[in-house]
């Protein structure tokens, strides 16, 4: 047997809750157990243990089972490097193969023409509702380097989806993106000449979108997918996937949700005529400090052109703590803009109860 580490995707994205070890030894001593290294060692986590009795890393429980090495812990976030000790033995992130719940057995991985997708197929008999998620920047792949799999595992999302909402299709492409680094990428650009970061055929372009599109429509001729309740929704580049996404495929979307969406002069064109249902999310500030000037007015331009339905929530920095964002004291400003751009916790965890709103939305 190999080593193996069990996840799900919590507010973090794939987050480790229990490891299984080959073991010939007798049960460790307790104290012998630790789980060490940068995923566990943050200032917000050491922030944690010192206001809970325990916090993402710490062993909760050890036991041996058929020569089987049993270990449960607070679940801890996979995107960072960590080590496990066992007394005078070490184990790697890399030593272990991770098991995704849900992720692993549910979602179908597929691809057509240029789309690299992945696809959970409901139970229930008959054409089902569908949510079409796009990720965020950083999470998609490169021209020949998709894996089809980073898309869907890194933050909370699609898998959540599947599990809380178990009769509708979601469908998660992945986009392919152009190489840049994102540490270097500076948000704060001016806002007319945000759009000079796009790099054609990348990202969320009108061009892949179409083709995803057309993926739903076939699904739509195949009486797979109702017609009548096909939603869109996506985080920051993402986001503004979602706004395009109402544009390119105007006549397929009943409702959509864009969370903290990247606005540049094109994104607010389109999401201030949006006709359709539409609530728009982000935190009170986040790493892009002009967004919220553009999303209120373009909803507010919505709103008063005739769509009652079009939303607006900021989420304030108690609703953010409710999900433990930005729960660190006295944060940088910089540190405190980008951990509130996790916006799409609450959202998607149905705050306000938006995401039972997107669900009751149908096309006429």
């Amino acid at each position: 047997m190999d080593k193996r580490a069990y996840a799900f995707i919590g507010y973090t994205g794939q987050e480790i809750s229990y490891f299984e070890i080959p073991w010939d030894d007798e049960i460790p001593k307790p104290g012998s157990v630790a789980m060490t290294g940068p995923a566990v060692e943050t200032d917000r986590i050491r922030y944690i243990r010192s206001i809970r009795s325990k916090a993402p890393g710490d062993i909760t429980s050890v036991s041996v089972e058929k020569n089987i090495l049993h270990i449960e812990i607070v679940p801890a976030t996979t995107r960072d490097d960590f080590t496990l000790t066992v007394g005078d033995k070490r184990f790697t992130r890399k030593e272990f193969q991770i098991n995704t719940r849900t992720a692993d057995d549910r979602f179908a991985r597929l691809e057509e023409g240029r789309v690299l997708y992945r696809l959970y197929t409901p139970d229930a008999r008959g054409s089902r509702p569908m949510i079409l998620f796009l990720h965020g920047g950083g999470n998609g792949g490169y021209e020949g380097e998709r894996d089809n799999n980073k898309h869907i595992v890194t933050d909370y999302g699609p898998v959540n989806f599947a599990e809380k909402y178990p009769d509708i299709y979601v469908m998660a492409p992945m986009a392919v993106e152009a190489r840049r680094d994102m540490r270097a990428f500076n948000p704060n650009r001016r806002f007319a000449q945000s759009d000079s970061f796009d790099v054609p055929g990348c990202g969320w372009c009108r061009e892949y979108l179409g083709q995803v599109c057309d993926i739903i429509r076939r699904m739509v001729e195949e009486n797979k997918v109702d017609g009548k309740r096909i939603y869109v929704t996506g985080m920051s580049m993402g986001g503004a996937g979602t706004i395009r996404a109402m544009s390119v495929g105007a006549d397929l979307f009943a409702a959509c949700v864009p969370v903290c969406p990247t606005m540049t002069p094109e994104t607010f064109s389109i999401l201030s005529s949006i006709r359709r249902p539409v609530w728009v999310t982000s935190a009170y500030i986040d790493h892009t400090l002009y967004r919220h000037k553009y999303l209120v007015d373009a909803v507010m331009h919505m709103r008063d052109n005739g769509n009652s339905n079009a939303r607006l929530t900021l989420f304030s920095p108690e609703e953010l703590e409710k999900y433990d964002i930005a729960i660190t004291p006295d944060l940088p400003y910089p540190r405190l803009f980008g951990e509130n751009h996790a916006s799409w916790v609450p959202t998607y965890s149905n705050e306000y109860g938006i995401m039972s709103w997107l669900l009751n939305q149908v096309k006429e």
